[in-house]
C-alpha cells in the first residue's frame, strides 16, 4: 500500500481512496454540502491517478521496470520464444518468396514453437510475480506488527519485484491479445 514513508503507488490504496471519495461525495450530495462533494471528487480523481501509476510498467529488452523503479528480468523462455518467432517468420517469408515449401513449413513450425515458448515464459513470470507479491504483502504486514523495519523493507522489496514481474507479463499478454483481436 502507499504510505507516507515511501509514497509508492498502490492499487489497494487507490481503491480505498476512491471508495472514501465516493462516500464523501455522496454524503455531500445528500446533505447539499458542496464542499464535501468537491473534496470527494478530488479524492476520487487522486485515487484514479494513483491506480494508473500503480499499473504502470515499461517493457525494456529482456525485462520490465515499474513505477516503483524495480527492474525484473523476463523468463528466458520469453526471450528465446520471441527470437524463434522472428527467425521462423523470416524463414516462412523467404520460403514463400523462393517457392521453397520445406523452408516455409520449417519457418511456420519454428514460429509456432516460439509462440508457445513465449507464452510459457509469460505464465511463469505472471505466476511467480503473483506469488512474490502475496508473500511480500503478508511478510511486510507481519514484520510491521513485529516492528521489524529491516524485515518489512525486505518484504516490501519482494512485493515490488513481484508486482513488476506480474505487470511485465500482463503488458505482453495484453499486446498479444490486441494483435490477435
Amino acid at each position: 500500500m502507499s504510505d507516507n514513508t515511501n509514497n509508492k503507488p498502490s492499487t489497494l490504496s487507490s481503491y480505498l481512496e476512491s471508495a472514501t471519495g465516493a462516500v464523501q461525495n455522496a454524503v455531500g450530495s445528500l446533505t447539499g454540502n458542496k464542499s464535501h462533494q468537491a473534496e470527494g471528487q478530488v479524492r476520487q480523481e487522486k485515487a484514479e491517478a494513483e491506480y494508473e501509476a500503480s499499473q504502470a510498467a515499461a517493457k525494456l529488452p529482456g525485462g520490465t521496470i515499474s513505477s516503483t523503479g524495480t527492474f525484473t528480468r523476463d523468463d528466458p523462455n520469453r526471450t528465446q520464444g520471441s527470437w524463434n518467432q522472428t527467425v521462423g517468420a523470416a524463414k516462412e517469408t523467404l520460403g514463400g518468396l523462393t517457392g521453397n515449401e520445406s523452408l516455409k513449413q520449417s519457418g511456420r513450425e519454428q514460429n509456432l514453437e516460439g509462440q508457445q515458448q513465449e507464452a510459457k515464459g509469460q505464465v511463469r513470470d505472471f505466476s511467480h510475480g503473483l506469488s512474490d507479491r502475496a508473500q511480500g504483502a503478508v511478510g511486510s504486514a507481519v514484520a510491521g506488527l513485529a516492528r521489524d523495519k529491516e524485515g518489512q523493507a525486505r518484504y516490501e522489496e519482494l512485493h515490488d519485484k513481484g508486482k513488476t514481474q506480474q505487470r511485465g507479463a500482463e503488458v505482453d499478454i495484453q499486446k498479444q491479445a490486441e494483435a490477435n483481436y
